[in-house]
């Protein structure tokens, strides 16, 4: 809140004009004019100090919140315990976990050796060691990050990877935010850095068995992942061998290992296709080889797998039915009609993933819009039980992660909800006890009893279904709802989030950054759009290409659901998405301009049709399976302009607009916000639009939690203030 005391402010000035210099192009004889194509220059002096003069003015129109912006973000600190450690996970002889520190900005990771083989449960740290103590007896160090960002404004670490033999540790970072890594090794005995650099890196590395080698991955001028190279310890990079060249500029590749150390696995996928080639390190002389060629439209994942004594592919894939099937495979170039069913494909259930581990595989899959795992025992004569791992919660997100090993008997699970802080489990396959190992501590006395969570389903232009999850404080509908002497405390101010893209699934989550906006009387809903994954892979088809309006429709469903059952008001609706969220923030503002008060669109995806013509741009071929091409069809063309928020702007009363950014965002570039706010602010009736630019951040954002931090309180206080909390 504003301090009544204080002196005040003065109004702000005038917002930036960026000048109008048009350019014309023409495209299938559709002529498009872009009066802000400059902005595209980033080495512009011009527009570097344009972006600082946005930031300027932003900072002058949201100076009253700084007292709320500081608030939000002592709430978050206050919550967070800042001294933390992560469960310890089990690889070869050690535990390995992470550790965070009060006032530094990044952690540390740490090993311990394991002192019993037998015994998988993870040994308990002092929570209460000082940064300067070990949290465990024999903890050694491995990289202390705060070490290694010291001096740079930003810092990423991109990977880190154990040697085979747990000596050796390598690491990539990246201090830019452009998401190009340089790779470093460091001999664990002795603390010293190999000679060896390995720059230009997307990501991290991946050890072949003998620990003699590492394969990765660079990208193309297009920033897409296009060569794996092997390099050998001690060698110069000039010298480094290309392994494999992805030509088709559709395709990404990366590279990884089976958790059995048996393959090494080189995936090459587009949107709709893939293709893998794998590495026995038996006969490792045979060289890489095609397990399935690529087919149009078939995708197919691999793991190996024991299954009944004899050494099996496993293959998930789409090829008997959209939805995926679970199949077997001899560990040899084997076509698709050679593939053995294992779970047949069930349209009513979207299978996702799959984990091979010696005694059992964890199949991931969804139903209904909520995520599943599911259990197959081996036995001596393959599967012995199938079947689901239960909560107890009625909405809720649930997934394995963290289990390197292949003959562990646990399977560590990860699982929230909108009110239940992340949690991690053990589940024994062999008692099939599902022990909880930790709940990330929220301070200051919370109680998930004092929230409740809904799904919700809105009714979309076309009859569909679409889920929304939405949490508040207890009672808080009820109260605004109350029939009673007073006639409730009116509307639940609402931020309604949404992405729809690349069946990407937002499911429900926790977030300690949240309860600021939540303990203030406001609720936060995620609208399961179509684009996305939530309703399996129709939802997907059902969202993208020629159906990408639906996913703009989807979300004004779920807006006008919450306005018509009595959630809230448009006054009290805040409108939030990021990168491809962002395009549907930008979409649905165009289109409903009336049903929210405000829009924040983080990184936003908002000049599609402007990129989607470049092929020189990052990214814009390996999207063409996704929007379209409309450089080559003029109805993909037209199907664009018609939805593209930046071309559709309209002389119309927008609600409130908050656009961010980041200056070396690869994925998104700043010019698409810049452009957009820029045309806003010209043609738009009277109005109130924010561009903040990050000038040392990528597409992620900011580094450092406490940065982060801040970035979140300056976003909630601007929602807050939008739905009149503030």
């Amino acid at each position: 809140m504003t301090d009544p005391a204080a002196p005040p402010v003065e109004q702000p000035a005038s917002p930036p004009v960026a000048t109008p210099r048009p350019v014309t192009a023409e495209h299938h004889g559709r002529t498009r004019v872009d009066a802000y194509d400059w902005l595209r220059d980033k080495e512009s002096p011009e527009v570097v100090a344009h972006l600082e003069a946005e930031n300027a003015y932003t900072e002058a129109r949201t100076a009253h919140l700084a007292g709320l912006r500081q608030s939000i973000f002592d709430e978050i600190k206050a919550r967070t315990r800042e001294t933390d450690l992560s469960v310890p996970t089990r690889n070869r002889g050690h535990w390995y976990y992470a550790r965070s520190f009060e006032g530094r900005e990044y952690g540390a990771s740490c090993r311990v050796p394991v002192a019993d083989p037998d015994d998988w449960t993870p040994p308990t740290p002092a929570e209460d060691a000082s940064p300067d103590e070990p949290a465990l007896p024999g903890e050694e160090v491995l990289l202390d990050l705060n070490a290694l960002a010291e001096g740079h404004d930003f810092f990423s670490l991109g990977g880190s990877s154990i040697s085979p033999d747990g000596t050796l540790l390598a690491y990539s970072v990246d201090v830019v935010g452009d998401e190009r890594y340089t790779v470093r090794i460091l001999d664990l005995g002795t603390r010293e850095p190999l000679p060896d650099v390995i720059e230009g890196v997307l990501g991290g590395v991946t050890w072949d068995r003998a620990g003699e080698n590492v394969y990765y991955s660079t990208v193309d001028e297009s920033w897409r992942a296009d060569k794996i190279w092997r390099h050998a310890l001690g060698t110069a990079q000039a010298d480094d061998e290309l392994v494999h060249h992805e030509t088709d500029g559709r395709f990404f590749v990366g590279l990884g290992r089976t958790r059995s150390d048996r393959f090494l696995v080189i995936a090459a996928g587009s949107k709709i296709t893939s293709e893998y080639r794998v590495l026995d390190a038996d006969d490792p002389d045979a060289g890489f080889r095609v397990f399935c060629e690529r087919r149009e439209g078939v995708e197919y994942s691999l793991d190996h797998a024991v299954i009944a004594g004899e050494d099996r592919f496993l293959v998930l894939h789409n090829a008997t039915g959209p939805d995926f099937e679970l199949a077997t495979a001899p560990i040899e170039p084997t076509p698709a009609d050679r593939w053995e069913p294992l779970v047949a494909h069930d349209p009513a259930t979207r299978l996702e993933d799959v984990d091979a581990f010696a005694g059992h595989l964890v199949v991931h899959q969804r139903s209904e819009g909520l995520t599943q795992l599911r259990i197959l025992e081996l036995g001596e004569a393959g599967v012995s039980d199938d079947y689901l791992v239960e909560f107890d919660e009625p909405v809720y997100t649930v997934g394995s992660g963290g289990n390197p090993a292949f003959t562990q008997p646990t399977v560590r699970l990860g699982y929230t909800t909108m009110a239940v802080p992340a949690s991690v489990y053990d589940y024994d396959v062999r008692t099939r006890e599902l022990l909880l190992r930790r709940r990330t501590p929220v301070l200051g006395g919370y109680d998930a009893a004092d929230y409740e969570e809904h799904r919700l389903w809105a009714t979309a232009d076309d009859g569909e279904q679409v889920p929304i999850s939405i949490v508040a404080r207890r009672g808080s509908r009820e109260a605004a709802l109350d029939p009673g002497e007073g006639g409730g405390t009116g509307p639940v101010p609402v931020l309604l989030y949404g992405y729809g893209a690349y069946e990407m699934s937002i499911d429900p989550y926790f977030s300690i950054a949240r309860l600021s906006l939540l303990d203030r009387g406001a609720a936060f809903a995620i609208a399961h759009v179509r684009g996305g994954g939530e309703m399996g892979r129709r939802w997907y088809d059902g969202g993208k290409m020629q159906h990408k309006q639906n996913t703009f429709s989807d979300f004004i469903a779920c807006a006008r659901h919450l306005v018509d059952t009595g959630w809230t008001t448009p006054e009290h609706l805040v409108a939030e998405g990021a990168s491809a969220g962002g395009l549907l923030a930008g979409a649905v503002a165009n289109q409903a301009p009336d049903l929210f008060g405000g829009v924040v669109a983080g990184v936003p995806f908002v000049d599609n049709l402007t990129t989607m013509l470049d092929a020189t741009l990052p990214l814009t071929v390996t999207e063409y399976d996704e929007w379209g091409d409309p450089a080559a069809d003029p109805d993909v063309y037209d199907y664009i302009a018609g939805y593209a928020p930046y071309d559709n702007v309209a002389a119309v009363r927008y609600p409130a607009i908050l656009a961010e950014t980041s200056f070396n965002d690869t994925r998104v570039l700043y010019v698409e916000p810049a452009k957009w706010v820029a045309r806003l602010r010209a043609t738009a009736v009277e109005p109130d639009v924010l561009l903040r630019t990050e000038m040392s951040a990528g597409h992620g954002g900011v580094s450092g939690r406490y940065k982060a931090w801040h970035d979140r309180a300056f976003s909630l206080a601007w929602i807050l203030d939008r739905m009149g909390l503030a």
